[in-house]
C-alpha cells in the first residue's frame, strides 16, 4: 500500500512560476527552506531532518536522511507543510530563479528520478530525497555536478526546477545525445550518463563551452533546460564588472563615447 501523499496542484506564470498544492486534510507536502510562497491558515508548518521520508524509522533514520541531504550541500533539514484544517487547503512554493517547474509522477517513470542537486524544489510527503553517485572518475570530476547528484524515489508527484526554457527527449536503446554538462535536470535511472573531453585543443579554448561534455545514452527519459544557474550567474557577473568599470566616466562625455563604441547604446 502507497505511503504517499496523493496531492493535486496547479502551476502559475509563465517565465517565472510557482506552483499551488491542493491538500485534502492530513495530507502534507515537503519543500525546500525558503521555498514556501503562501499558505492558507490551516496549514501547520514542521521542520524535520532530512526528507521527513523516515520519521517511521526513528532518530537514527533521521540523521541518516540528514546525512544524505548534507552531502549534496543542501540543509540537513527540509519543512513539511501539513493540513490540519477541516477543508482543502493550499500552499504554494516558488521557483528560485527564471525557468520552468516540472511536475513529475514517479509511478509513471518507474519511481525513481536523478536530478541536480539544485533542482528539487517540493514533492507530495513520501517521497524520498537521496543520493546517487557518479560510477565513473570523469563523470564525477568533469560533469558539472560532481560525484553526488539527487535521487528521488516513490510513487508520488515531485516537482523539480529548470532554468529558461525545458524540453524532454527520450532517448532510444543506444542512442546518444552530447549536452552542455550544465543544461542537465534529470534523467531516468537506465540513461547512462558519462563525460567526454571536446576533442581538439584549439576549441576546448576557444570555443566557449568548457573542456568537456556530457553524453547521455538510452534507453530512457531526459530533461534539458536552456539557462543553467551558473550560466545566467556568469552574465549577472560579467555585467556587473562592467559597470563597476565606467563608473568613474560616467559623468564626463567619456561616459557616452565609451558607451557606443562597447556597443552598450
Amino acid at each position: 500500500m502507497s505511503q504517499m501523499h496523493e496531492v493535486d496542484f496547479t502551476i502559475h506564470g509563465d517565465d517565472m512560476q510557482f506552483v499551488e498544492v491542493e491538500l485534502d486534510p492530513g495530507e502534507a507536502a515537503v519543500a525546500e527552506p525558503g521555498a514556501m510562497m503562501y499558505m492558507d491558515a490551516g496549514i501547520e508548518m514542521d521542520t524535520v531532518f532530512g526528507d521527513g521520508s523516515q520519521q517511521n524509522s526513528g532518530i537514527f533514520g533521521a540523521l541518516v536522511g540528514a546525512g544524505k541531504r548534507l552531502l549534496t550541500g543542501e540543509s540537513m533539514f527540509m519543512t513539511v507543510y501539513m493540513n490540519q484544517g477541516a477543508g482543502k487547503q493550499h500552499v504554494a512554493f516558488a521557483a528560485p530563479f527564471p525557468g520552468r517547474i516540472l511536475p513529475i509522477q514517479l509511478a509513471t517513470i518507474g519511481g525513481t528520478l536523478i536530478t541536480q542537486k539544485t533542482s528539487f524544489l517540493c514533492a507530495a510527503k513520501g517521497v524520498s530525497i537521496g543520493l546517487f553517485f557518479q560510477k565513473r572518475i570523469g563523470a564525477g570530476l568533469f560533469g558539472g555536478e560532481g560525484f553526488i547528484m539527487q535521487r528521488l524515489e516513490g510513487d508520488g508527484l515531485a516537482f523539480v526546477h529548470a532554468g529558461g526554457a525545458l524540453t524532454q527527449r527520450d532517448l532510444q536503446d543506444g542512442e546518444v545525445l552530447r549536452v552542455d554538462t550544465g543544461c542537465i535536470v534529470a534523467f531516468t535511472p537506465s540513461v547512462d550518463f558519462d563525460i567526454k573531453y571536446v576533442g581538439r585543443i584549439k576549441t576546448a579554448l576557444f570555443g566557449g563551452e568548457g573542456l568537456f561534455f556530457a553524453t547521455l545514452r538510452g534507453p530512457g527519459r531526459i530533461w534539458l533546460q536552456s539557462l543553467p544557474l551558473s550560466r545566467l550567474a556568469d552574465r549577472i557577473l560579467s555585467a556587473a564588472s562592467g559597470l563597476s568599470g565606467r563608473k568613474r566616466e560616467e559623468g564626463s562625455i567619456l561616459g557616452p563615447i565609451g558607451d557606443l563604441i562597447g556597443g552598450d547604446n
